[in-house]
């Protein structure tokens, strides 16, 4: 039977960066599993406000996530951090209090930038979150890719093989990850 992984793709820009990893991902994964990417650029703000209402952008997030095996978060970085849209996923997926859909999940960071440190700052800043979520997140190996925009061609699509065997190895490692965890 397979697993179900989600992705989710902290940068809201078309053609980004992390966009480019997230769809390598998704047809490059393990056999067994598949990659599901989520969205995230249709939730509303994280309110309090609306833990007792039936908001739809929430419901249909948090049930996505429930019926994940797995999550992958693939990231910029944002002035030394992680972007607001995904402190935003990860704030609506663990509320109301005590219906964390993230609680017990297997997951794995992966982040880029254009800069020579791969979005070191917002890999540890996410894994600090995740943490406190409890999703039990991969430590080894770790995923920092630096100078991304020299790993692609101009459709934006990886084309850097020394990248790609990379990413297949740290999918290799997610997967026997999750298995541990199952």
């Amino acid at each position: 039977m397979s697993k179900t992984i989600g992705i989710i793709n902290g940068s809201l820009r078309k053609n980004s960066f992390s966009g480019s990893i997230a769809d390598y991902v998704k047809n490059h994964g393990p056999e067994g599993y598949v990659f599901k990417i989520i969205d995230i650029g249709n939730l509303p703000l994280y309110n309090q406000d609306f833990d007792n209402e039936d908001l739809n952008e929430y419901t249909v997030f948090r049930n996505e996530v429930k019926n994940l095996d797995a999550v992958m978060f693939i990231t910029p970085e944002h002035n030394r951090s992680i972007p607001a849209a995904l402190k935003n996923a990860l704030d609506i997926g663990s509320r109301p209090y005590g219906e964390n859909v993230w609680s017990g999940k297997p997951g794995a960071v992966i982040s880029q930038s254009p800069g020579g440190i791969g979005g070191f700052g917002a890999n540890h800043h996410l894994r600090q979150v995740l943490a406190f979520l409890n999703v039990l997140t991969l430590a080894q190996p770790e995923a920092y890719i630096g100078s991304f925009h020299t790993l692609i061609d101009e459709n934006g699509a990886l084309n850097n093989e020394a990248t790609k065997g990379f990413l297949d190895g740290f999918l290799a490692a997610f997967a026997a990850w999750i298995e541990k965890l199952s």
